[in-house]
C-alpha cells in the first residue's frame, strides 16, 4: 500500500503497558520530525537515513493476532503530524477497533483540528518544550510557539482526554520556564501536567551528554510548584 512507504514507520512495539496509562497499547514510531531539539531521546528519528522500514502489512498482520488482547495503538516518533497520511494510518486502526492515542509536538495545529473535528483520537499527549518566548531556540525553527499554543487550546476545547509534558533541560528549560507553562496550561483548563527529567545517555547534539540533569529535589519542589496551578506529577527519576 502508497501508505507504507509515505509514512515511513521506524519501529513498532506489539504490546506496551507503559505508553499509555491504563491501557495495553501497540506502539508505532514513526520517522521524521520538523524540530531538531538538542536534547532529543529520538535522534536517529529526525532525520532517518537507509533504516529498514517496517512494513505497512507486517503492522496489521501482527496486530490482529493481538485482537481482543491490546486495547489501541500509540503513535508516536518523531513527529507524527508531518506525515500527510497520517489520518488513513488512523483510520486503518480504527478499522480495527482499536482507540489512538497521538504523541505530537503540536506544531501543526491544522492536522491535529482535522483528526479532532472528525472524531479520530481518544487521547492527546504534547510535549511542551519550553516557555513560549524561547521555543526558537530550543526547536531550532521559527515561530512554532503560537502553534503549539493554537493546538493545545483546540485540544483542550475539544474535551478529548488529554496530557502536557515537559523535560526540564538546564539551560534550555529551567524551572522557571516549567512554572510558566503550568500557569498558562491551568488558564487553559488542562487536566494534567507532567515533568520529566532530562537523560543525557541519549541526545542529538553530542556535546550535552556531559550537562548534568537537576537534583531529584529542584524536581521534587518544582512538583510543588506546579501543583499550585493544576495536577502534576514527575517521570523520569530513579
Amino acid at each position: 500500500m502508497a501508505i507504507a512507504t509515505e509514512l515511513k514507520v521506524a519501529g513498532f512495539e506489539p504490546v506496551s503497558m507503559i505508553d499509555w496509562e491504563g491501557k495495553i497499547a501497540a506502539v508505532v514510531f514513526l520517522a521524521g520530525c520538523n524540530c531538531k531539539c538538542p536534547y532529543c531521546h529520538n535522534p536517529e528519528l529526525i532525520n532517518p537515513v537507509g533504516p529498514s522500514f517496517v512494513p505497512w502489512q507486517d503492522i496489521m498482520d501482527r496486530l490482529k493476532k493481538k485482537k481482543g488482547w491490546i486495547d489501541g495503538v500509540v503513535i508516536t516518533g518523531g513527529e507524527p503530524t508531518v506525515f500527510n497520511d497520517l489520518s488513513f494510518l488512523i483510520s486503518e486502526f480504527r478499522r480495527a477497533d482499536l482507540k489512538i492515542k497521538l504523541d505530537t509536538n503540536a506544531t501543526n495545529p491544522d492536522v491535529i483540528k482535522k483528526l479532532l473535528d472528525d472524531k479520530m483520537l481518544d487521547y492527546v499527549a504534547i510535549d511542551i518544550k519550553t516557555s513560549f518566548d524561547k521555543y526558537d531556540a530550543v526547536t531550532k525553527s521559527e515561530g512554532l510557539g503560537e502553534n503549539v499554543r493554537e493546538t493545545t487550546e483546540a485540544v483542550i476545547l475539544a474535551g478529548v482526554s488529554h496530557e502536557f509534558r515537559t523535560t526540564v533541560v538546564p539551560g534550555l528549560c529551567e524551572p522557571q520556564d516549567v512554572v510558566q507553562i503550568a500557569k498558562y496550561l491551568s488558564e487553559a483548563g488542562a487536566e494534567r501536567y507532567y515533568i520529566q527529567q532530562f537523560n543525557p545517555q541519549t541526545v542529538l547534539v553530542k556535546k550535552l551528554k556531559m550537562l548534568r540533569p537537576f537534583p531529584s529535589e529542584i524536581l521534587a519542589g518544582l512538583k510543588e510548584a506546579c501543583n499550585a496551578y493544576l495536577p502534576t506529577q514527575i517521570r523520569g527519576l530513579k
